[in-house]
């Protein structure tokens, strides 16, 4: 009897001491209201068509998402942690929107970390890029049109609430990956990643046997910020490949050009004014124009990020730069760059009111010089009230305008597009938990 109560008593201060050096939160957002958008667009072959969108919708300043993470105390300095988060859809039936069947994965990951030193994961997680837009986009990656660095249109006739794994400029987040980030040394930190997802098999086509592969997609990425007082500056570069099919490989059979995606399948834009669907639709859009669709990909994806921030105290003053550019492996000369600059503004006008404006402008470049440059601008004013800590009303405004441009489409055929915009606003409620 005395041996069972000891047992019971040390296996109980154990189960105290484990519970004491770990912790686990749960966290998330919900955010919705009324969003609405006004688009035009025209070509040489249909006449101007409008669209006008009204609705009580959903994540148009942040995704509505729910998630956990927890962190163990392994002794010596040493941590290990971990983070499970899925976006919410709550103006949809199924819990991630209609379209998606289930909880759209937005990170999980395990790593492990090491006080003074850094810290290393492995999973699906965000970019360098992702992160680095996170701390200095002026309207802090919200979903409503404007914003020329994270392009994503909610309410509008052909955009979505969240950007999915890509977003028009750069990959948000990337599956199979390793990830390396270090501690903040003298105000300098640095971050890495490697992606790798390679399934070799043979595949024989009507033209070709080689080696390819169904599922063959790596990558990685470099990064560094560095803060200064009152100054923060960020530098990223990442590069992914993929290659899907065979017989795109063949320099003839370019109807497949699209871009790499976190899980491997194979479609986000390049073009401002069009967001891939969370649900990984295969369309790409040429600023505004008439859409490609395809299921196949062998492309190199190359993006480059840069950004900046000053707190003067009364406000924060932000500047942006990017460049994509998605490239054919079958034929380098087979190419879509997007280029980008924005500058901002955010501040607190009262203790409980903050105010942000931005504006930026980018050129869409298709297949070289052959081609004519698309060249497009945007501007954006938002606002947020107070009601809590975890509660706030918004209202937030935001236009993008594309000019007239032309250029050869992947299969050979000529386009010749007029000019076209949108106009996006929304006014909802967001609660943080």
């Amino acid at each position: 009897m005395k041996k069972s109560l000891f047992a019971l008593a040390a296996l109980t201060a154990i189960a105290g001491a484990a519970q004491a050096q770990s912790s686990v939160t749960v966290y998330g957002l919900l955010d919705v209201g009324y969003i609405g958008s006004n688009e035009r667009s025209s070509n040489s072959v249909t006449p101007v068509t409008k669209a006008t969108t009204n609705q009580f919708g959903q994540s148009a300043e942040s995704t509505s998402r729910m998630g956990f993470k927890g962190v163990e105390d392994l002794g010596n300095g040493t941590s290990a942690f971990f983070t499970a988060e899925f976006a919410l859809a709550p103006q949809d039936q199924l819990s991630s929107g209609n379209t998606n069947g289930g909880l759209l994965n937005r990170q999980t990951f395990v790593g492990l970390k090491k006080n003074g030193i850094g810290q290393t994961a492995i999973g699906l997680q965000q970019t360098g890029i992702f992160n680095a837009v996170a701390v200095t986009d002026p309207g802090q990656m919200n979903n409503v049109a404007g914003n020329v660095i994270y392009a994503s249109t909610a309410g509008t006739s052909t955009g979505g609430s969240d950007a999915g794994a890509n977003s028009a400029g750069f990959t948000n987040r990337i599956a199979n990956t390793l990830s390396v980030q270090s501690d903040s040394f003298a105000g300098f930190r640095a971050n890495a990643l490697y992606s790798l997802n390679n399934k070799n098999q043979n595949e024989t086509t009507t033209s070709l046997a080689t080696t390819g592969g169904q599922t063959n997609a790596s990558g990685w990425g470099i990064g560094a910020d560095y803060t200064i007082q009152k100054f923060f500056v960020t530098g990223q570069y990442q590069a992914f490949k993929q290659l899907t099919s065979a017989n795109d490989l063949v320099a003839t059979n370019l109807s497949q050009f699209t871009n790499p995606q976190a899980n491997g399948a194979t479609s986000a834009p390049v073009s401002q004014g069009s967001v891939a669907g969370s649900n990984g639709a295969t369309t790409t859009t040429v600023a505004g124009s008439a859409a490609v669709t395809g299921t196949g990909s062998n492309v190199q994806d190359n993006q480059f990020y840069a950004g900046a921030t000053y707190d003067f105290g009364i406000l924060k003053a932000y500047a942006n730069y990017l460049n994509r550019k998605v490239t054919a492996v079958a034929n380098t000369n087979y190419y879509g760059k997007r280029q980008a600059e924005q500058i901002g503004v955010r501040s607190y006008i009262t203790p409980t009111i903050e105010a942000w404006a931005s504006a930026g402008l980018g050129r869409y470049t298709a297949f070289g010089p052959a081609n004519s440059a698309v060249n497009f601008n945007a501007w954006q004013l938002g606002s947020n009230y107070y009601l809590s800590k975890r509660t706030n009303l918004y209202a937030i405004y935001g236009q993008t305008l594309t000019s007239t441009g032309s250029y050869v489409g992947l299969s050979g055929s000529s386009y010749n597009g007029n000019s076209s915009g949108v106009s996006n606003y929304a006014i909802g409620v967001r609660h943080t938990f």
